[in-house]
């Protein structure tokens, strides 16, 4: 696998240096080096890279300009390169893979490539499935319905495994495996794990779509329940019903959602 990456920094002494260091990973193949902003676009947009690693303070467009100049089109991923660490928050929350600050250290640059690969991996994992599925729905429709019900794992690759959440001024970067239950308030979010209680501002629709729904079920209009973390269903009036939760906590499952509670009588 070949990470076709995009430098951007309008300094060209930080450019040779990430390049140097980029140098000893193989599978990184630096296809295009831009001085600003609207070069970076312009380059993001013709050469379609795996990865792109951006300067945050350039003069005219800086690179949060940059990835709000790319919404129209499927982004590469981004990581982004300062030399001020009081960028880190809006970073995380523009999606970006990593935050780096200069100067880049050997092994802080290698831990960003894993979790690279990682995310390429899975993005083209996903696409290849949904390719193998066009074709087997034209040609063998029944072993497209067979191929689907398999798919579990694959797409599963689709969902976050790790969310960051701005939370009282800190960056808190969340295991999914470790979110017990959701609950809504307006626009934000709060996110109960087993030692956190997180605030996250997005809504619950969006956040839905972030999450593997074989796992993440609401059970109410206001809350989302981890299902791998439920330890006991218990029957309450008229149709509803508590599940208890590893804490010991209980949610109640309205009528509208007890389809969800059929997952756990056999």
């Amino acid at each position: 696998m070949t990470i076709r990456t995009i430098l951007v920094d309008d300094e060209p002494l930080a450019i040779q240096g990430l390049e140097l260091r980029l140098q000893p990973h193989e599978d990184v193949e630096i296809i295009e080096k831009c001085q600003n902003g609207r070069e970076a676009i312009r380059a993001i947009k013709t050469q379609k890279p795996d990865l792109v690693f951006l300067d945050i303070q350039m003069p005219g467009f800086d690179g949060f300009s940059v990835v709000q100049g790319l919404l129209e089109v499927e982004p590469p991923l981004f990581v982004f390169v300062t030399a001020y660490s009081d960028h880190a928050i809006r970073a995380f929350e523009a999606q970006a893979v990593d935050y780096l600050l200069k100067p880049v250290e050997e092994g802080r640059l290698a831990d960003t490539l894993e979790r690279v690969r990682q995310r390429i991996n899975e993005k083209r994992g996903q696409a290849e499935v949904e390719k193998l599925k066009e074709v087997l729905a034209e040609i063998a429709p029944e072993a497209a319905e067979e191929y689907a019900d398999g798919g579990d794992a694959v797409a599963a690759s689709r969902y976050e495994k790790l969310i960051n959440i701005k939370d009282r001024g800190q960056i808190f970067r969340v295991d999914v495996d470790t979110i017990e239950r959701i609950d809504a308030a307006g626009d934000y979010m709060v996110i109960y794990t087993g030692d956190n209680n997180l605030v996250l501002r997005e809504t619950m629709k969006d956040l839905e779509k972030r999450l593997d729904p074989r796992r993440f079920q609401r059970v109410h209009r206001s809350t989302i329940v981890n299902l791998d973390l439920v330890r006991q269903v218990k029957p309450h009036t008229n149709g509803e019903c508590f599940l208890v939760l590893d804490s010991g906590a209980q949610v109640k499952v309205s009528r509208s959602y007890r389809d969800v509670v059929a997952r756990f009588v056999h």
